[in-house]
């Protein structure tokens, strides 16, 4: 029988409160540069090269980032919703006290990445990169995605709820208070990478078979 959890640790998440933001309806982005206290509407920053560029209480609302080269760029006490992009680019990223809703990324390479108090509510992604990534105070709710690449990842408090996923990859993966309980997923690579995640009793249910091969059993 599976031990059940004593105590499940939550994400410690905080608020993004944005307030006085000035509005910029044609913004010149450039690489490298600091944006502070800036909201961003229906605004495209397609196939720019902005690595290393430092968003800072910035409001992103339905703005495009397709293919846009935001290797090393930090997105700290940010709010985006509505954030699209086919191609996103964001490998070696930071992302400290974000709010994302609904959001719609094709690919999004954010391998190697750093997501402190980071909540992601409702949207679709098809290909979700956070191979070798840092996740600590992580909330994703109500969210489809086709693949989420967890390979060689740390994550401490991450909570994903009600979401609907199709393969989830954890092969050598760092887990703690990982919380998949009520979401759903198809199948799950990096068995031997599952300790620290907390799951229901349905759950286990369709994980039986898998754990039974992983380990050589036999059911007769």
């Amino acid at each position: 029988m599976a031990a059940k959890a004593s105590k499940i640790t939550a994400p410690r998440l905080s608020d993004v409160s944005l307030e006085d933001l000035k509005d910029d309806p044609a913004p010149d982005f450039r690489r490298g540069e600091r944006y502070d206290g800036v909201r961003y509407s229906r605004a495209a920053a397609d196939g720019l090269e902005l690595s290393g560029t430092d968003f800072a209480e910035c409001e992103f609302q339905g703005v495009s980032f397709n293919d846009t080269q935001l290797r090393g760029a930090t997105f700290r006490d940010c709010i985006l919703s509505e954030l699209y992009a086919p191609v996103f680019t964001a490998a070696r990223s930071t992302w400290r006290d974000v709010q994302i809703s609904n959001p719609r990324l094709g690919s999004a390479e954010l391998y190697e990445s750093g997501w402190q108090s980071v909540r992601i509510d409702g949207g679709k992604l098809d290909f979700l990169n956070l191979r070798g990534s840092k996740l600590t105070d992580v909330l994703i709710s109500g969210c489809i995605i086709n693949e989420l690449d967890l390979g060689s990842a740390a994550g401490t408090r991450v909570v994903l709820k009600n979401c609907t996923i199709g393969t989830l990859d954890l092969q050598g993966a760092k887990l703690k208070d990982f919380d998949l309980r009520g979401t759903d997923f198809r199948t799950i690579s990096g068995l031997g990478s599952l300790s620290g995640v907390v799951i229901d009793d349905y759950q286990l249910g369709l994980l039986a078979p898998l754990l039974a091969g992983h380990l050589g059993l036999t059911v007769a």
